[in-house]
């Protein structure tokens, strides 16, 4: 029986074609796609979690299709991820964990096609309108400082106290103007 209960889904999409006056070209892309969902668990401690690993992996799978699809690209085409949760004050942070961790990364990275290295995340308890930043890093090399960068975004209405904010981002291009060399 699945957990996942969406309200509503938030998909925001960023292209630079311009930094400091000099054209982005192509144009770095990214995309946040955050679903606001019910929090099963919301008020009450439970010592068992597990459910909440399987409605990661439902809602990780369907966040980064949708942002794939939102990108307007094939797959293997996106470079970079992350990933975050904001829980609302009637949850605990550890309701994050469960949906983040453990069985969230498979299905996003299927709907990329790949990923060989971590999808790097944040998670917090919150109010509506709270902002949820996540880091991005690409998605085979947690070391390629041209795209190490991070996407924001905050609904107005979530979460309420009984809800979740689960949110992946995807990027293509790393950041704009990118030219920060790793040490020798």
């Amino acid at each position: 029986m699945s957990l996942l209960d969406i309200r509503k889904i938030v998909i925001q999409l960023e292209e630079t074609h311009k930094e400091m006056q000099r054209p982005v070209s192509p144009a770095s892309r990214k995309v946040t796609v955050a679903a606001v969902i019910n929090n099963p668990y919301a008020g009450q401690y439970t010592e068992d979690l597990e459910p909440l690993y399987d409605l990661g992996k439902e809602v990780g799978g369907l966040l980064a299709e949708r942002g794939v699809q939102a990108l307007g690209v094939k797959p293997d085409e996106v470079e970079a991820y992350g990933k975050g949760a904001i829980i609302g004050l009637d949850g605990e942070i550890e309701h994050a964990a469960a949906v983040m961790h453990p069985r969230f990364g498979g299905p996003v990275r299927v709907a990329v096609d790949h990923g060989n290295d971590i999808i790097p995340s944040t998670k917090k308890v919150g109010g509506p309108g709270s902002v949820l930043v996540m880091p991005i890093t690409q998605k085979d090399s947690i070391w390629s400082f041209d795209h190490m960068d991070a996407s924001e975004i905050a609904i107005a209405d979530a979460p309420k106290g009984n809800e979740m904010v689960i949110a992946v981002a995807l990027a293509i291009g790393g950041r704009p103007l990118h030219r920060t060399k790793k040490d020798p």
